[in-house]
């Protein structure tokens, strides 16, 4: 990278840092005093263009123990040592040109938070339960038995599905982790750029779907305590994929049907909304579990992810399998 620009971008984090306080809060005059906006039917407003691109990681490293919060230098140090990451692949690498185009037209957040896991108070996920660990263990077999078998057999990003970044909760991407909020006075819609995934959310006080009807995202029914929307999200399947790599130590966590996720958006000045959840799943994780993120206003739009279009690598993987089962007859 080049050593202007770099010297540049650490300007910019640390400039952003020392506006905010250890709780992610503004903490600077125009912050408190900000009007929060209003829709045309009295709600607050959430409308606009934002991310929620960030290198804080879900689970919060070992050696950190019980430390929540970076110092301002701290988190510059983490962002650049991020930063460098990405920017040090070897250009013979075939995974080089991902530090161009996960280059997004701004810079991810650097966040004082060491984990956007903030309880249990290690910043990491509770263990799983016996259930859920044969669940993993049935899982882990049949990729290595078996792993291009089918279409059915890889991933649902490989498959374009989905890239688990929708959730809820919304944990980020590592690339495209974009998004256009839109408002009614009945619903609250999320559309996400990756990948092409759009949530609506019901805030007419609706029955919820029968038990029998499972959805990746769950079926989310929400409702407004003063400035926070909070959404309450059930139903989900037994394929719900708390997408792993590289933001956690595991590369798969999956959810199961009795997955229940309590989610609150609140706008707390005009570039910003606090984004807290808390999970509970007594078939998956020993203990209910809860983070925090920033969600950051950006310049829109955002575009169509095409995942299909151009995209040979699932039928390669297929075929490639295919034929290498027919060199071992």
């Amino acid at each position: 990278m080049n050593h202007r620009l770099l010297v540049l971008m650490l300007l910019v984090v640390m400039t952003s840092l020392s506006s905010v306080t250890v709780t992610g809060q503004h903490a600077s005059a125009s912050k408190a005093t900000w009007t929060a906006l209003r829709t045309s039917d009295g709600q607050p407003d959430l409308q606009g263009y934002w991310t929620n691109d960030a290198y804080t990681p879900v689970e919060r490293a070992l050696e950190l123990g019980e430390k929540e919060f970076f110092t301002a230098a701290e988190a510059a140090a983490y962002f650049k040592k991020r930063q460098d990451q990405l920017h040090g692949q070897a250009k013979d690498n075939i995974h080089y040109d991902d530090a161009i185009w996960q280059g997004e037209n701004y810079l991810k957040h650097a966040d004082l938070r060491t984990s956007i896991v903030n309880d249990p108070r290690d910043g990491r996920l509770p263990p799983l339960t016996p259930a859920a660990q044969q669940r993993d263990a049935v899982r882990a077999e049949a990729r290595r038995t078996g792993p291009s078998d089918s279409a059915a057999s890889r991933s649902l990003a490989e498959r374009c599905i989905s890239w688990g970044n929708v959730g809820p909760p919304m944990v980020p991407p590592t690339y495209n982790a974009n998004l256009q909020i839109l408002q009614t006075r009945d619903y609250v819609v999320i559309r996400h750029e990756m990948m092409h995934d759009v949530r609506i959310i019901p805030l007419d006080g609706r029955p919820r779907l029968g038990k029998m009807i499972q959805q990746l995202a769950g079926d989310s029914r929400g409702r407004w305590e003063g400035e926070t929307l909070v959404v309450d999200t059930t139903n989900f399947t037994d394929h719900t994929n708390f997408r792993g790599a590289p933001q956690t130590t595991r590369q798969d966590i999956f959810a199961s049907h009795t997955l229940h996720v309590v989610e609150r958006f609140t706008r707390v000045d005009e570039d910003t909304i606090r984004y807290q959840f808390t999970v509970e799943d007594p078939s998956t994780w020993t203990r209910p579990w809860s983070g925090e993120a920033t969600i950051r206003k950006v310049e829109g739009p955002i575009y169509e992810y095409a995942c299909h279009e151009g995209n040979y690598g699932l039928p390669n993987i297929l075929s490639a399998a295919r034929v290498e089962e027919r060199r071992q007859r």
